[in-house]
């Protein structure tokens, strides 16, 4: 049995404040690769509910929109990200 993502987080967070996925009215927001540097365009978000989901794409190359008290959203990319499963 594969345990649950139960938290995704920024290895090295901007400005040593913890950061947490952005979670919107259409769910966690991630960026396509397939999409290069226009990834973080709205027109090329790709949409989530749930941290399976997120943890999923994350593992494909999908970078992850993140926040923290007093940042601006901004995308991710897989290799700054740390997945934490229990």
């Amino acid at each position: 049995m594969t345990e649950t993502v139960i938290r995704i987080e920024r290895i090295e967070p901007r400005g040593d404040v913890s950061e947490e996925p952005t979670y919107g009215t259409k769910g966690y927001c991630l960026g396509n690769p397939k999409f290069g540097p226009t990834k973080h365009h709205v027109k090329n978000a790709v949409y989530v509910k749930t941290f399976e989901e997120v943890a999923e794409l994350v593992s494909a190359g999908f970078s992850l929109r993140m926040t923290g008290k007093g940042k601006r959203p901004s995308l991710v990319s897989p290799k700054g990200l740390r997945i934490v499963r229990g």
